[in-house]
Parts: structure tokens; sequence; C-alpha cells
């Protein structure tokens, strides 16, 4: 898939990305009390997104590493619900043509702050996670999320986050 074809995909999912009653209530059976209000602060986006990359890391053979399906969940939980789809597409533009998109993106009003939550993303998110109980295996899992320091839960978690 090229890289436009990817992000416009990317961009669909984030327009029209919801979570159904019954997905929330399947994620009552595995999510302390904590871990759901930080699943319910996610952008809905973001939210949807984390479901698909369970539902791709319970397809590869992991649906009994609670860690790392906690981790494909929450791995987003810190861009938070104000990081809408023209932030993420001025950063995703940004990385691929320069900074000088992000810089001059930056200067629009709410954008700032919005590149900084992408930017810190996986270290927030795994902060966010910590606090909200989940182990020092799932935060570094989120921690590392793009550089995967776990040969075989770390990569199966970017290889989940990159197809879903």
């Amino acid at each position: 898939m090229t890289w436009w074809s990817e992000k416009s995909r990317q961009a669909v999912r984030h327009a029209t990305g919801s979570v159904t009653k019954r997905e929330r209530l399947e994620l009552q059976d595995w999510l302390s009390p904590d871990q759901s209000v930080l699943f319910d602060t996610m952008h809905p986006a973001d939210q949807r997104h984390g479901l698909d990359v369970v539902a791709h890391l319970r397809a590869d053979g992991h649906e009994d590493d609670i860690e790392l399906l906690l981790a494909g969940l929450l791995h987003d939980c810190s861009k938070g619900p104000d990081t809408g789809l023209l932030h993420r597409v001025a950063w995703s533009l940004g990385e691929r043509y320069g900074e000088g998109v992000i810089g001059v993106s930056a200067r629009l009003p709410g954008f700032a702050a919005a590149f900084e939550r992408l930017r810190d993303h996986a270290e927030d998110s795994a902060v966010l996670a910590r606090a909200a109980g989940c182990s020092e295996r799932t935060t570094e899992l989120i921690r590392y999320q793009s550089e995967p320091r776990d040969a075989d839960a770390g990569a199966a978690l970017q290889r989940a986050d990159e197809a879903a």
C-alpha cells in the first residue's frame, strides 16, 4: 500500500471510528476500573484503533497475553480527545515532507499542543497506563511501540498497530 493510500485509509477510519455497546461491555471483563476510565478518555477514533489492534493481536495468536492486549488497546491513550483529524494530517505530512510543515502548522490555534501530544504520545501513554495499574511490561511495550525492545511481543504490537 502506498503512503498516500495508507494515510487516506487512516483518515477515513479516524472520521468514522466508533465503539459499540457490546464492545464496551466486553472490555469490562478484562479492564480494571482505572483502565476503563483511561480508555473512556481517549478519542473515539483511538478507541476504535486500539480495539482493532487488539483484534489483530488475537488473530496473530496472542489472545492469552493480557499485558500485550492492554498495550495494544491503550498505546495511544495520551493523544487525547482534542487531537483531531487535521492535527494528525498535518503531523503526518510533516513526518513525510519535513519539519517545515509542522513548523508552519504549529502556528494555527491548538496545533502546537496537539503536535506536542503526538510527538510524546508513546512515553506519555506509558505513564498514563502505569498510573491506571498496567504492569511494567505493558508500559514498556507502549513506551517502545515504534522501536520495540521485545522481539516477540513488541514486534507483534508494532505489526498490529501498522495493520489496524
